[in-house]
């Protein structure tokens, strides 16, 4: 497959310039036909053959040895989750903070990343630390300084803001040699570049499918270290996290796994391991090299608006607009699809994925 017919399976392209991607992508046919296909199958023909139940648990071990293969890790590291945010959640429920506990977090998080732990330090009297950047850069002298005596560290892989993409490797190596675990927000990444989690290195890392993977809302993704589940505590509990739900004592599943709960539909990630099949059979390289074709010419149209790096670093392109609300307004008239954002100030974002083409770009500068 290439990125034309990659478009080709998404009928909202032929209606706008959709270029919004990292707020929530279209998901092409075969995503929502293969989601379509397997409730049909579990509510009409598994009753009688498979059975509801086995056809389910079968679904769910498919889909994260899908996941985890695309993401570089094993399917033991990996749990379903419905979102981001759910991740996160998480893993915040789940450390044993103290009082005075120090959590580090840059002035680039999502509210995804930012709720769960400002509840946490609410309950426990945690230490919130926020790193200032400048222009979405992270300075790691100031990083190391500000980790020193941290327990832990929030911090996305690309911000959602600028488009930066933030240096996760170096910043795990230095929060653990501070003694800090850390946990990466990695929604904008997979999807339109090659990702590998266990290079990264961190504790924990969340995302989802519905951005960049071109996945269907409601399929989610956690990944925890092999080496460091242990040193969290589950604070919920159901029949999909235990070894033996009739068992007594109970005990959790080894792997990621132990956070899931019980009878959720698998449907939304049977569309995500369609979603992720798609994005392999066009080449995660070839993904990439697009975007930053594509960026490139925005970029350049865009000339002193632009807020994003010039340089290709990720398809998220921020630039300035005198009424960021009004400006989009506008466009989404001209047929163009991008988002206001709260910060920097004066904000709109557009997103630039595969399945967009030399049309979109130039249809959204002439608009502007």
């Amino acid at each position: 497959m290439d990125p034309a017919d990659l478009r080709a399976t998404m009928p909202v392209t032929s209606e706008v310039a959709y270029l919004n991607t990292g707020a929530s992508s279209p998901a092409p046919r075969p995503v929502v036909e293969a989601m379509t296909d397997w409730v049909e199958y579990h509510n009409f023909e598994a009753p009688a053959e498979a059975g509801i139940y086995p056809h389910a648990w079968d679904t769910y071990e498919a889909v994260r040895e899908t996941i985890a293969g695309f993401l570089g890790t094993t399917p033991e590291s990996i749990g379903l989750t419905g979102s981001t945010a759910e991740g996160i959640s998480v893993i915040a429920s789940s450390i044993d903070f103290e009082p005075g506990d120090v959590l580090v977090r840059t002035d680039l998080e999502h509210p995804a990343g930012i709720l769960p732990f400002d509840r946490m330090a609410d309950l426990h009297g945690l230490e919130v630390r926020t790193l200032e950047t400048t222009n979405g850069r992270l300075d790691l002298d100031d990083l190391r300084d500000v980790v020193a005596d941290a327990r832990l560290l929030a911090m996305s892989s690309v911000s959602w803001s600028h488009g930066t993409r933030l240096p996760v490797e170096e910043v795990v190596e230095i929060a653990h040699e501070a003694g800090a675990q850390v946990l990466i927000d990695a929604v904008q990444s997979p999807g339109q570049r090659p990702v590998d989690l266990e290079s990264w290195g961190a504790d924990f890392v969340a995302g989802s499918g519905h951005k960049w993977l071109l996945g269907p809302w409601g399929a989610g993704f956690l990944y925890v270290a092999p080496d460091t589940i242990d040193s969290l505590t589950p604070r919920r509990i159901g029949y999909r996290g235990v070894e033996d739900p009739t068992g007594s004592p109970y005990e959790y599943k080894a792997g990621t796994a132990r956070f899931e709960l019980g009878t959720t539909s698998p449907a939304p990630h049977v569309g995500l391991a369609t979603a992720i099949d798609l994005l392999e059979s066009v080449g995660m390289q070839s993904v990439q090299a697009r975007i930053e074709r594509l960026t490139d010419r925005l970029k350049a149209g865009l000339g002193d608006r632009l807020i994003s790096p010039r340089d290709y670093e990720s398809g998220l392109v921020t630039f300035q607009a005198e009424a960021p609300e009004a400006t989009v307004e506008a466009l989404a008239e001209a047929g163009v699809v991008v988002r206001p954002l709260p910060f920097p100030p004066g904000a709109v974002r557009a997103s630039v994925h595969a399945f967009n083409t030399v049309d979109d770009i130039d249809r959204l500068l002439e608009a502007l």
